[in-house]
């Protein structure tokens, strides 16, 4: 029997309205797999769950952290466990949803086992690390672990501070830990749903997201952040949109620049979103053509986990 139902896709291709009406018809709770989601007072610029959606069904993995804490994908691996044994313990369907597709690895192919770091040094390495602009990370990074050095950057000062804190306080490479390690957890089987989608529609799609979270509030969501003391370099705030919306609040850029910006930073993201799932997701994930009626999408998804829960 599968131990969960992952719905996943790049940004904005509509995992949201389908899990919902999966949720709805399964009996299900929704675990958020959203890298972003996780934290407090970052709605609008994170296209959170509405109150609404919340409302008709239950949803975990939501504002457990404030922007300028950390939330590492191991952290997310073992939270996600106990969500989906707590949620089949009820005998409700498990259902993750999001587009970080190393959270549902994380799953899937458990990361290594936490070496023992000791917890004093971490916090001054940590204190040390937050003075440091971002390009002094990625040289340190390249230094340390060079073959790690493009997918840190994606992540942000976060990633590269983690893949600088593991090489140092441990001796071994972060890369190295991931391929050789020995893993923390047994890995989970599960129905993985992909969300396909034209790329012009796609587009089309996050332009008018990025339209729509201006005129919903995300200048003065960034600007309240910001008098509250979080900082670009937060590990929430330095995802796309929040970064932007900075610059253009500390007078780097014009406004319309700023949107700009996040609409391209966007679909590239996106794109990223697509090789990864293109490459690391298994051969057996369902593939949903979003073209289609969103009933036909739910009866797909409904037959194929029945099917698979029978067997």
């Amino acid at each position: 029997m599968r131990n969960f139902l992952a719905i996943t896709g790049p940004t904005t291709s509509g995992k949201t309205q389908l899990s919902i009406a999966v949720a709805e018809s399964l009996n299900g709770e929704i675990i958020c797999m959203d890298s972003r989601q996780i934290y407090r007072g970052m709605d609008i610029g994170t296209d959170k769950v509405s109150s609404e959606h919340r409302n008709r069904v239950p949803h975990h993995g939501l504002d457990l952290r404030d922007p300028d804490e950390f939330y590492s994908t191991g952290q997310f691996g073992r939270d996600a466990r106990r969500c989906i044994e707590e949620i089949s313990g009820r005998g409700r369907v498990p259902l993750l949803v999001g587009g970080t597709g190393l959270f549902l690895r994380s799953l899937t192919h458990p990361i290594f086992k936490q070496p023992d770091i000791d917890a004093a040094r971490l916090e001054a390495l940590r204190g040390f690390m937050a003075k440091r602009s971002t390009a002094e990370l990625e040289r340190w990074v390249g230094a340390l672990d060079s073959g790690r050095t493009e997918l840190a950057r994606e992540g942000g000062p976060q990633r590269l501070g983690r893949t600088i804190e593991v090489a140092l306080l441990t001796g071994r490479a972060l890369s190295w830990w991931h391929s050789q390690g020995p893993p923390d957890q047994e890995p989970l089987s599960g129905l993985i749903v992909v969300l396909d989608m034209d790329r012009e529609e796609l587009d089309r799609r996050i332009d008018a997201r990025v339209t729509r979270m201006a005129a919903e509030g995300l200048v003065e969501e960034v600007k309240g952040l910001l008098e509250k003391g979080y900082g670009p370099e937060d590990p929430g705030m330095s995802g796309t949109g929040y970064r932007e919306v900075a610059a253009y609040l500390i007078g780097d850029m014009t406004l319309e620049e700023a949107l700009d910006r996040m609409r391209s930073q966007t679909r590239q993201y996106a794109r990223r979103q697509l090789t990864w799932f293109r490459h690391q997701l298994p051969e057996d994930a369902m593939h949903i053509d979003t073209s289609r009626p969103l009933d036909t999408q739910v009866a797909e998804v409904i037959a194929a986990w029945c099917s698979r829960v029978e067997r």
